[in-house]
């Protein structure tokens, strides 16, 4: 991986919610996204939530497989400069 690569983590929820089921991948690895493009998508216990890219990039990896149980500031993703 690039050393410009750096580690997306999952956003805090909100209202005492710390944790989330991963749903879908929207960005898979090697796609370039543009800040503010859905990453991926969640579901916590109230609703199913979108995950934004904070920054532009190319998605060098996932960290994590639907199904996965996620917590809140863990590392979602890795996201290199083009």
């Amino acid at each position: 991986m690039s050393d410009s690569a750096v580690d997306m983590r999952v956003p805090g929820f909100g209202h005492g919610l710390g944790e989330a089921l991963l749903i879908e991948w929207v960005a898979g690895v090697g796609d370039r996204v543009e800040r503010g493009d859905v990453i991926a998508v969640v579901e916590t216990d109230k609703a199913g939530t979108e995950i934004v890219a904070e920054r532009s990039g190319r998605v060098a990896a996932h960290s994590a497989t639907v199904g996965t149980i996620l917590e809140s500031g863990a590392v979602l993703y890795r996201l290199a400069a083009d």
